[in-house]
């Protein structure tokens, strides 16, 4: 685990059959689709439901899955714009990214 980073840790459910990270909040779903190649996992889709405004908690949801790379020890390539911002945002995820990505 990056120990540089203090987040508020959260329940996130690694759902294999449907290939996305899960996390509830307001007893409703939030996720982000997936993909792997080799070592790299591919963060190609996120699922808010309508009206989802809370950007704060997405942030905290894309920094648990970084986490969460680190721990598996995996590339990640942000497939996603807005999680491409992120990473361009969050520099401290930067080293995550496979030689020759850049965003």
């Amino acid at each position: 685990m990056n120990t540089a980073l203090i987040l508020e840790k959260m329940e996130i459910k690694d759902n294999t059959f449907a290939r996305q990270f899960e996390t509830l909040i307001d007893g409703k779903l939030i996720s982000v689709e997936y993909s792997f190649q080799e070592k790299k996992i591919f963060l190609t889709r996120l699922n808010i439901y309508d009206g989802f405004d809370n950007e704060e908690f997405i942030t905290d949801l894309l920094k648990n899955i970084m986490e969460i790379a680190y721990e598996r020890k995996l590339k990640v390539v942000p497939i996603l714009p807005k999680i491409a911002a992120f990473m361009r945002k969050h520099t401290t995820y930067r080293d995550l990214l496979p030689p020759g990505i850049k965003i």
